[in-house]
């Protein structure tokens, strides 16, 4: 089996592409999405693909963390047993001692895009917009047309998948068009990263100019710097001499500042200077257009009924790309059209036997998760803090919540009498968990073929 050198992007590309479904944004941007497919050569009955790292630390940690997952995405790939070598070699050899490019060639929008460390496809033409997040984009198309100079610095919250990433970086692409260099997206994870190697290395200088020379600079799950007092020191200073040059500071996060513990209290107060706008989950109608506009992503031809069909049983946005991949190589496979009848098939697991919807109490998911853990109702309802029972209670908590569509006060009571603050805590610890835990995903799908499923 052969593989042809110049096909290397295309197969890591749809490595990436499954894999960005199932990690948070801050990991896949962090760690991943600069890994690069260096060579496949075959070894007996099995393929062994070498992939470049940027660095050591990101080799070391893919290696710990995500080394299963990147093999066995490769091997569903390539329909071919695979392992992976992971070594430190940079894509494209695109960096010169750590420090950002200045953009003082000409260059296409795409290749700006990319050394700003943006996704080509998160801008404003492919984001869609509702209530839920109208505000938001108000803003940002604001900040766009004139960066520094109104909503600095601007920070979006919101949960995991709502669009605080896309709509950021749509800032940073039409920031480019406007002739606005440099323009630098990270993580909060990426910063950090960046700042340990630097003093390991005895390179901060560099790393600080790599930051602070920046016209735009947009930091995506900013909450990652809390509780690490090097970093966040060094980040206000960051913050500062970038608003003091007059440039642009764009921030996400999964919660308000108020809300984010072991922030330090002048980084607080810097990020309520500007403007702090939360964007909610969407709506019916948001979710059909956030489909109809991937789907013309994918050169798929999706029908409005079959959108609307997905986004009456489809909740976030990555499990409406997810469901939309999985539709898509079934309709691959079948050499078939989508339909809404075939997506109604797909999502039978919603469905029962006279295609009504499954009605499901909050008494049967209590025995269904109960009996999944050994754990009696009595003690998921009672006072006990265990790790084995607290755990299997705030999973409880979490498909109430986002399965059932309880208010936080009604969990709560259901739960032994629990406040909304509890409530909240616990399904959104779960929330947590499962961007990054495989397993905790098998166990969560199974809890629910189990509830939903109709025998």
């Amino acid at each position: 089996m052969k593989i042809d050198a110049e096909n290397y992007e295309k197969i890591w590309e749809s490595v990436l592409q499954s894999l960005r479904l199932t990690l948070s944004e801050a990991t896949f941007n962090g760690y991943l999405r600069k890994t690069i497919l260096l060579e496949i050569r075959e070894s007996g009955e099995r393929l062994v693909a070498e992939v470049g790292c940027s660095s050591i630390f990101i080799k070391n940690t893919l290696d710990q963390r995500h080394f299963g997952q990147m093999a066995e995405e490769l091997t569903r790939v390539m329909g071919k047993k695979c392992e992976l070598v992971l070594v430190v070699k940079e894509k494209g050899q695109e960096k010169t001692n750590g420090e950002l490019p200045l953009f003082n060639e000409t260059k296409t929008k795409v290749e700006e895009g990319k050394r700003s460390n943006l996704r080509t496809d998160y801008t404003f033409d492919n984001y869609a917009v509702g209530g839920s997040n109208q505000m938001a984009f108000a803003a940002a198309q604001a900040i766009a047309r004139k960066p520094g100079s109104s909503y600095n610095p601007l920070f979006i919250y919101g949960g995991v998948g709502v669009g605080k990433t896309h709509l950021m970086q749509a800032i940073g692409h039409k920031c480019l068009e406007g002739g606005e260099a440099p323009v630098w997206f990270c993580s909060g994870e990426e910063f950090t990263n960046d700042l340990v190697e630097a003093i390991r290395f005895k390179t901060t200088e560099k790393v600080r100019n790599k930051y602070r020379r920046v016209k735009v600079l947009m930091v995506d799950d900013v909450q990652f710097i809390a509780g690490k007092p090097t970093i966040q020191e060094e980040f206000f200073h960051t913050f500062n001499a970038i608003l003091r040059e007059g440039g642009q500071v764009i921030m996400t996060s999964d919660r308000p500042p108020e809300e984010i513990t072991k922030l330090e209290e002048r980084l607080r107060s810097r990020f309520g200077a500007g403007l702090i706008v939360d964007i909610g989950e969407p709506d019916f109608e948001l979710k059909t257009a956030i489909l109809l506009i991937k789907a013309k992503q994918r050169n798929l031809n999706l029908p409005m009924d079959a959108a609307q069909t997905i986004a009456e049983n489809i909740e976030g946005v990555r499990e409406l790309e997810g469901f939309l991949l999985k539709v898509a190589t079934d309709a691959e496979m079948r050499n078939e059209s989508i339909t809404k009848s075939r997506v109604e098939e797909i999502l039978k697991i919603k469905k029962n036997v006279h295609s009504e919807v499954r009605v499901v109490t909050p008494n049967e998911v209590f025995g269904v998760v109960g009996n999944f853990y050994g754990i009696g109702v009595t003690q998921l309802k009672g006072e006990r803090r265990t790790k084995t029972i607290v755990w299997p209670r705030q999973i409880l908590m979490y498909i109430l919540r986002f399965d059932l569509k309880l208010p936080l006060d009604e969990v709560g009571r259901l739960i032994g009498g629990r406040d909304h603050t509890t409530v909240m805590h616990g399904s959104e610890k779960v929330s947590l968990e499962l961007e990054t835990n495989q397993n905790l995903k098998r166990e969560l799908l199974e809890i629910k073929k189990k509830i939903f499923t109709t025998t």
